[in-house]
């Protein structure tokens, strides 16, 4: 199972990216665990300097707008 976060205060855009790796992953058929993380303290130390940020398996992949669903895959397939 991929543990993945989603690091943002809760904006359209992060609910959006925590729906695209959802689907992405019901997908490809990859079991996930998706943790919304709201706090500005956490955030920050997580190292994301824009949101939405996506950690995958404790990893920061990305930070700042919608993901592409072709990296999305990516992630979850890695």
């Amino acid at each position: 199972m991929k543990k993945v976060e989603v690091y943002g205060p809760g904006c359209k855009r992060c609910q959006a990216t925590a729906d695209l790796i959802a689907e992405r992953a019901a997908a490809l058929g990859v079991a996930v665990a998706i943790t919304k993380v709201t706090d500005y303290a956490a955030i920050a130390e997580a190292g994301v300097v824009a949101t939405p940020g996506v950690a995958v398996d404790g990893k920061l992949v990305h930070s700042g707008g919608l993901p592409q669903p072709s990296a999305v895959d990516a992630w979850l397939r890695g």
